[in-house]
């Protein structure tokens, strides 16, 4: 008898706290039957309808029996459902964030039964993003590569003084275009249906030029070594710093070859920093102020003739103090001021090395050129935190440390193969690249 009337109070009990329930959450979600009904779609939080939307933008499917959605792809991408923003004739859901692998312009919404309804709705890319271009000192009739994100077709690119392009298929990441006749220098726009984005960098920056090897009042080569400067069938705009020659062999080691693989600018008399007239700093010419948000630049090419398979270009920058002597000569391990202009601080012998950037291509190839064609290199000053070896070391930038350059070709911490590279550079210059 005890037992009978055990299991009457768990009944009993089961039942109080069904119907407590029911009391209490009168708006529980219950999931339905049969397929649903869609409307339109409008924005969450306005009364327009609309017909696409971005990326994780929110919406409001109205429509009948939306309970029974059990499952919401847009595209080929799960939309997350939360029942506490669905009722039988909206639903609030945030469309995905992943880019869909097939893009088909419509919203499917299954059932638990796994039956489904469509309707058209696209969903938009983020706004496209510039990052580079493949070459920024191309002429106009060539093509060029536009790097970025989100850079979707249709789409239309813009150069200044010309009326914009139109480009019908992209691959997202880039956009092959045509330069357009009278492209004027400035800053290149991409517009999709998601937005304008404009870019950083300029076509033919001519801002912060550092050598042009053509003309004043920029300087040339000033160091040890007398730079080959010359200009052939090739050139982008006048003469170029040729560094390699066909019959100049470059190590697998990258060894010290600096009358061949060598362009220096040391600032100033060798023997006096203080007098520089005839060869200016060159934070004369490019403002260093913000250097941690600016970026060396230069033209490229490198024949396939010829390529590149040893050695890292070492790209460094010293002050006066580092490079010359004097009254702010440099300072050896012992104390000692060390001779006039001298290559001590490129090596490290008995001085601190200056710091530097590692460009070194060929190393994820073993061999690099750039297709008989002109290419834009970037190169962050953020980066420039490395020794010869290709060890990281302490910097210590200030815009001071940027009076001078040297581009050497050696070692890097790198071992490829014995090669005879040709290495054509133009239009070297410090500008802004974020």
């Amino acid at each position: 008898m005890k037992a009978i009337t055990r299991y009457i109070c768990i009944i009993l009990g089961l039942i109080l706290v069904a119907g407590c329930a029911k009391l209490d959450y009168p708006d529980r979600f219950v999931q339905t039957g049969g397929l649903p009904t869609v409307d339109f779609i409008r924005y969450a939080d306005r009364d327009v309808i609309i017909t696409q939307a971005n990326m994780e933008e929110i919406v409001c499917i109205v429509g009948s029996n939306l309970t029974s959605v059990h499952d919401i792809y847009f595209n080929d991408q799960a939309a997350i459902l939360n029942t506490s923003y669905m009722t039988e004739h909206t639903l609030v859901v945030a469309v995905p964030k992943n880019m869909p692998a097939v893009q088909t312009d419509k919203v499917y919404l299954y059932n638990k039964a796994g039956d489904v309804v469509t309707c058209d709705f696209k969903v938009l890319p983020p706004a496209p993003k510039i990052a580079t271009m493949s070459l920024e000192w191309a002429e106009p009739g060539e093509t060029v590569r536009i790097f970025g994100s989100y850079l979707f077709a249709p789409l239309t690119v813009e150069f200044p003084g010309v009326d914009p392009v139109e480009v019908s298929s992209s691959a997202g990441e880039y956009v092959d275009v045509v330069v357009p006749e009278g492209a004027q220098p400035g800053k290149i726009k991409v517009t999709t249906a998601s937005g304008t984005a404009q870019s950083v960098f300029m076509y033919k920056d001519s801002r912060g030029m550092l050598f042009n090897f053509d003309n004043d009042p920029h300087p040339d080569n000033h160091g040890w070594h007398a730079m080959v400067i010359e200009t052939d069938e090739t050139a982008i705009s006048g003469n170029f710093l040729r560094l390699g020659a066909p019959d100049v062999t470059l190590s697998a080691e990258g060894g010290w070859d600096d009358a061949h693989f060598s362009f220096e600018y040391w600032p100033g008399d060798w023997d006096d920093p203080v007098t520089y007239a005839d060869s200016p700093r060159l934070t004369n010419f490019v403002d260093f102020t913000d250097w941690k948000n600016m970026a060396l630049k230069f033209e490229l090419y490198i024949p396939s003739s010829n390529p590149w398979m040893a050695g890292a270009m070492q790209i460094i920058v010293g002050g006066v103090d580092v490079v010359t002597d004097g009254a702010e000569g440099a300072i050896d391990i012992d104390g000692n001021i060390t001779a006039g202009a001298n290559n001590k601080f490129i090596s490290g012998d008995g001085v601190p090395a200056a710091p530097r950037a590692l460009y070194r291509p060929w190393t994820s190839t073993g061999s690099y050129d750039t297709g008989d064609k002109w290419i834009t290199v970037t190169v962050p000053y953020s980066e420039f935190t490395y020794g010869p070896d290709g060890t990281q070391i302490a910097a210590n930038l200030t815009p001071e440390s940027f009076t001078s350059l040297t581009i050497f070709v050696w070692s890097g911490g790198v071992t490829g193969t014995d090669c005879q590279p040709i290495m054509k550079i133009d239009n070297i210059r410090a500008v802004p690249y974020k």
